[in-house]
């Protein structure tokens, strides 16, 4: 069924709703009651019911009223009381993890890590190179330091290694230093380190731009169907919407078949990311070559614009004041610059020409300012407000670049990345400049916009993650780090939900449950609207369900459907 004959069904069943109708062709496709249902209107009103027609939301109330609606061919599913939310959405998410390579995920110590690449060595053919995956991070181990060079070496003296650390650094052993020939002598890409150990050799790390010298497998699915995998482990953690920063025409395509043949499970808001800055006829090349329009798509796949970066990571935020400890270089290291601050503002202001909102990657509080001055070079030219410009992470965001953000309506795409790397950004910024990394409460309170993510696979991605840690601040290793900068319940459900929207612009068909709207919702085991940190830590999700369809129900959930409803 085509998004526009949905559309029409379901205001034909409201219109005939209205009218009092009770006609077997304006039965509901589904309703679900005996449940706690959040809707996340304006009123944060709780209802026990809801219908479903042609993907939206025809209904919502008490049980009684909603049930008198079904007919022979309505599916009814009793909630059994359970707590139901708006559809969640991540506003930053590259992939859902795992995939090809050694999976380091459950690794608490070096040692876990060593022992796991050890052992993908020695099934590997002779010289096969050993890649893993990304779904870690130092702060998870018991060391709380990365694998170097010679850590590797000692499990894999022949075969080439390259650990996968976030999305702005590797570390390669000896092997992998030779077979892409990089040395002491090898020029450092600009926007990159090369970096060395106290001794003057090489540890094997690389970071941002240095990463392309080495060449290795595209880490976003490739078919449909691994796609479709990707998906589903989406689902099962409760989203129904996703924002993905930063892809490729051949990506996007991909996706367009989902669409086209009706397997997305989920809704797609895409972003490009540019690959050549090196002048504006090489940008609008760029941009031709997409194929696509800003806004391009439908409520399941949408164009939401261009993705771009001034800055690393954790390791390579560029700051004001200088990283401490072995990083900080004797405090002389600021972080890494990784665009020309002349060029990102030539760019910014060729693709407002050419129309494209622009979402920019700034970890420091100087690529905030270098992002700042180049949004607002633009505006002078061609008016930014209103158009949903993004500000990606703004980890150190300072009170005067929250009032310009502000100035400019700039939209805040916020992840939870101090919940898992906290003791580690202690230690290269001090505990000061941590404890305010994504500081969700001054956001709110300037009055700006969030929307909550996960920036997976750098942070894993269920995004109920982002509820524990947004209000209580806690983190994995670290304990609790900015309790000032703790959120309320309903405002981290509102950056999840109607704060996603607004950043895609469609704020106005989800985000919240209401008649007219998509039907997208999860089922949960706990009440999200707690401020207690066990319950929030041990939300699970038991169903979920997108454009009117379940697209993930929980075996608990399904056995208690089947002796219920």
């Amino acid at each position: 069924m085509t998004q526009v004959s949905q559309l029409v069904r379901a205001l034909c069943f409201v219109v005939a709703l209205s009218a009092g109708a009770q006609a077997q062709a304006t039965q509901p496709d589904l309703v679900l009651w005996n449940g706690r249902i959040i809707t996340g209107d304006s009123a944060w009103s709780i209802a026990e019911a809801v219908a479903i027609t042609g993907g939206r939301f025809v209904a919502v109330g008490r049980n009684a009223d909603i049930r008198r609606l079904a007919g022979g061919e309505t599916r009814i599913i009793n909630l059994a009381r359970r707590n139901v939310v708006p559809g969640l959405a991540d506003g930053h998410l590259h992939d859902a993890g795992g995939g090809d390579g050694v999976d380091l995920s459950r690794a608490r110590s070096l040692a876990d890590v060593l022992n796991a690449i050890q052992s993908a060595v020695q099934r590997a053919a002779p010289g096969e190179v050993v890649i893993t995956n990304s779904d870690w991070h130092e702060a998870q181990l018991r060391e709380q330091r990365l694998p170097f060079r010679r850590d590797l070496d000692r499990v894999a003296p022949n075969h080439p290694v390259v650990v996968v650390r976030g999305g702005h650094e590797l570390i390669l052993n000896s092997a992998a230093l030779t077979k892409w020939n990089i040395t002491t002598s090898t020029p450092v890409p600009a926007g990159g380190q090369i970096s060395r150990d106290a001794s003057g050799e090489l540890n094997g790390e690389l970071i941002d731009r240095a990463m392309a010298l080495v060449e290795r497998p595209a880490p976003w699915p490739q078919t449909p169907e691994a796609l479709k995998i990707q998906f589903q482990k989406l689902n099962a953690a409760g989203l129904t919407s996703i924002r993905i920063p930063g892809g490729n025409a051949a990506q996007y395509q991909l996706l367009k078949q989902l669409r086209d043949r009706g397997e997305l499970t989920l809704r797609v808001n895409y972003l490009f990311r540019l690959t050549d800055l090196t002048s504006p006829d090489r940008v609008r090349a760029q941009v031709a070559s997409w194929n696509a329009q800003p806004n391009d798509g439908d409520e399941w796949l949408r164009v939401g614009g261009v993705k771009l970066g001034v800055d690393g990571g954790f390791e390579g935020g560029l700051m004001r004041q200088p990283y401490l400890g072995e990083l900080g270089r004797g405090g002389t290291y600021y972080g890494l610059q990784t665009t020309p601050e002349d060029r990102f503002t030539e760019v910014v202001k060729t693709l407002n020409t050419l129309g494209w909102r622009v979402a920019t990657h700034a970890v420091g509080d100087s690529a905030i300012d270098i992002v700042l001055r180049g949004y607002a070079a633009a505006n002078t030219e061609r008016s930014i407000i209103g158009r949903r410009w993004v500000m990606e992470h703004a980890f150190i965001a300072r009170p005067e670049q929250l009032h310009t953000m502000k100035q400019l309506a700039l939209v805040v795409s916020a992840q939870n990345h101090l919940w898992l790397a906290g003791p580690v950004l202690a230690k290269y910024w001090g505990p000061e400049r941590a404890a305010l990394t994504t500081p969700m409460r001054s956001f709110i309170d300037s009055g700006l916009v969030v929307a909550s993510g996960t920036d997976s696979p750098v942070v894993p991605y269920p995004p109920l993650s982002t509820f524990y840690h947004f209000v209580t601040r806690g983190t994995i290793a670290g304990g609790v780090m900015g309790a000032t900068q703790g959120i309320t319940p309903r405002e981290a459900l509102r950056a999840a939900t109607w704060g996603n929207a607004f950043l895609t612009g469609e704020e106005g068909s989800k985000g919240s449950i209401a008649v007219g709207r998509l039907a997208d919702l999860v089922v949960l085991n706990g009440n999200p609207m707690t401020t207690n940190a066990a319950t929030l830590r041990n939300l699970s999700v038991e169903m979920t369900i997108a454009g009117g369809r379940i697209v993930f129900e929980s075996a608990s959930r399904a056995n208690q459907r089947l002796r219920r409803d």
